[in-house]
């Protein structure tokens, strides 16, 4: 089952201008890591009430965000979706018209964090990320 909205995530080449913007907006880093299967670092930016933004910035030139960030240039990523069974609602997403891009969930950026990423082309043209913490 989707639980909740778990952060929202920005692309860029240059997270610590980004950073400073968070700080500006009254954000505070919480924290940070690389998804070693995607090439990017992930800082993860939120407020008291617990709404999160992630800042993902390529660790390497064939990182999952390099070609996008050279199409399109840096700004919004993707919406992350907290589940509370990843396989299941992978599986269940797939057969509502949702595109895999991952074959499997893979290990996230933060300890115990797994994540699969979707893509809706249509009607939303929008990158979804299931995300599930330690089970």
């Amino acid at each position: 089952m989707i639980l909740g909205v778990d952060h929202v995530g920005l692309m860029t080449n240059d997270p610590d201008a980004v950073g400073e913007f968070m700080i500006a907006l009254g954000l505070r880093k919480s924290d940070s890591g690389v998804a070693d299967d995607y090439g990017v670092a992930c800082e993860f930016w939120g407020t008291p009430q617990g709404s999160a933004i992630e800042v993902v910035s390529p660790v390497r030139e064939n990182s999952s965000v390099s070609d996008m960030l050279g199409r399109s240039g840096p700004g919004l990523f993707h919406v992350a979706f907290l589940a509370d069974d990843i396989e299941l609602e992978f599986s269940r997403l797939r057969r509502k018209g949702f595109a895999a891009v991952d074959s499997r969930p893979c290990r996230g950026a933060r300890p115990g964090m797994k994540v699969a990423f979707m893509y809706l082309p249509k009607p939303a043209g929008i990158l979804v990320e299931l995300v599930q913490y330690g089970r």
